[in-house]
């Protein structure tokens, strides 16, 4: 088989100008060519900021840029119509394409309800410092932009769990809602702040019945519409994993399709909480290995300080490889983000490497890796920043030793703090297949290793083109593979 590799195509700073939809249907040949075979899309429904909203607060899910609320048709990345004419388009290409899903939390209702709730510390929501009382919460949704089309359901506070704000006071504090469904936290299994049920705006509450099932039926319309084939599932640690479980096994069993989906949940230094996750939904779904973003952000920091040998060490791909989607940044990790923890630049085309080039996992590129962004906004030190990301040099090289050479037998050189090295020995399916990848965070040096025998008098070149000089592979299929300091080589056969 070949490897495969997903994009995630965008970034939060994409300008909100309409445009992403058709910007992807004019891009989906060229990165099939590339060497992508999917694509993670951003949240297609209308966010409570209209046509300026990321999507990552849910308004109206029903809405992908057809009805005037939030002051815009359109969504930040364009029309529905666009949308499904896009999402054809890259099918037609040959790309799978994974529709981001934000189920977690609702925002921007039409209407305010009277609600009784208790205030919780927002350092241990399971520790209660109010009694029940009374509060007006934004938490009646009507749509009247969309006047009832394709669902007539009406959320209002027995759907949710908890909200911040009181509208009566104009407080803010974290009220957890006591409706008929429970008067506290749904169980989920992140134990950060006590429970961490609750993350923003009005946290939907998955033990209404009524609830599931209105969202089977909009993940039914939404796929009969759209037409996507599979699922990036956001804030999955702050949600009851029961209900990826009953709303996949429903829409897999319905249209007798895979659905490939891989689910957040971000918790880059603890492994445990990760395990247990895949543990509770039974395997449904992949995770992004978000250790392993982390492991790619010390190292990047500490340079050759990092034991380059650890890189792999409590990460997902190391221990459920079959289920670890890697990746070096996403729109979350970048500058001056909620989760920063950007990936110095230096670092990235090893880090790209290490995903790309090895047996394990399902690597995702970032879209700023690929393309490029320039930004600005506030920091949490409340000054505005400036932002430039520049594109990533010998990233589509490395996509391209991926998809056609880097196959085979994998032996791994992990031998010195500040150097290490692998080999893929090649297949019979992939001509010319075969590599061997060095990686070096200190100075110059070389890793002696074994490429194998069936490539011995072939002549190696390094395809990063940090070395002019050729190997010539000897007969017993062992040589010596040069690497210039902070940097990496790949070195495999010479093309004709």
């Amino acid at each position: 088989m070949d490897n495969y590799t997903m994009l995630q195509f965008f970034e939060w700073y994409y300008p909100a100008d309409g445009s992403l939809w058709n910007h992807f249907a004019a891009e989906a040949a060229r990165l099939k060519s590339m060497g992508f075979d999917a694509v993670w899309l951003p949240p297609a429904h209308k966010g409570m900021e209209g046509g300026k909203s990321s999507g990552y607060d849910s308004y109206d899910l029903y809405d992908l840029g057809e009805f005037d609320q939030k002051g815009s048709v359109r969504t930040k990345y364009g029309t529905k119509e666009e949308l499904i004419a896009a999402v054809k388009q890259a099918q037609e290409a040959g790309l799978n394409v994974y529709s981001d899903i934000v189920l977690n939390h609702m925002g921007g209702a039409d209407e305010k309800e009277t609600v009784t709730v208790r205030e919780v510390t927002p350092e241990n929501r399971n520790e209660f410092v109010s009694e029940p009382k009374q509060i007006e919460a934004y938490t009646r949704f009507t749509f009247p932009g969309r006047g009832g089309k394709y669902s007539a359901f009406v959320w209002d506070y027995q759907c949710f769990s908890g909200v911040d704000y009181n509208a009566a006071t104009e407080e803010t504090a974290i009220y957890s809602i006591q409706n008929e469904y429970g008067d506290g936290w749904q169980d989920v299994l992140d134990l950060e702040n006590g429970n961490f049920d609750y993350l923003m705006l009005s946290d939907i509450d998955f033990r209404n019945p009524h609830v599931r099932e209105e969202l089977k039926r909009w993940g039914e319309w939404f796929y009969e519409t759209v037409g996507m084939d599979g699922f990036r599932l956001d804030a999955i640690k702050h949600m009851d994993p029961q209900f990826f479980v009953e709303w996949l096994d429903h829409l897999r069993g319905k249209y007798n399709r895979e659905f490939y989906s891989v689910g957040e949940y971000w918790a880059p230094y603890d492994l445990p909480s990760m395990h247990q996750y895949i543990e509770s939904t039974g395997g449904r779904m992949s995770l992004f290995d978000a250790p392993l973003q982390g492991n790619f952000f010390r190292a990047s920091k500490e340079r050759e300080n990092f034991d380059l040998r650890a890189i792999f060490e409590d990460t997902l791909v190391q221990t459920h490889p079959e289920l670890a989607v890697t990746l070096v940044e996403n729109h979350d990790t970048q500058p001056l983000q909620s989760l920063e923890q950007t990936v110095e630049h230096w670092f990235r085309p090893l880090a790209y490497a290490l995903i790309l080039l090895r047996e394990a996992g399902y690597p995702c590129v970032f879209y700023t890796d690929l393309y490029g962004s320039t930004y600005s906004d506030e920091g949490n030190d409340g000054q505005v920043h400036d932002i430039t990301l520049e594109k990533l040099e010998g990233l589509e090289t490395l996509l391209f030793v991926r998809k056609n050479i880097s196959y085979g037998q994998q032996t791994d050189y992990f031998e010195a703090q500040d150097s290490i090295g692998w080999v893929r020995g090649g297949d019979d399916d992939h001509e010319n297949s075969g590599c061997a990848v060095v990686l070096s965070i200190g100075g110059d040096t070389a890793r002696n290793m074994e490429i194998g025998a069936r490539h011995a008098g072939k002549t190696f070149v390094d395809y990063m083109g940090h070395f002019d000089h050729e190997i010539i592979i000897p007969e017993n299929g062992w040589a010596e593979f040069p690497v210039k300091g902070s940097s990496l080589s790949v070195w495999a056969v010479k093309m004709q």
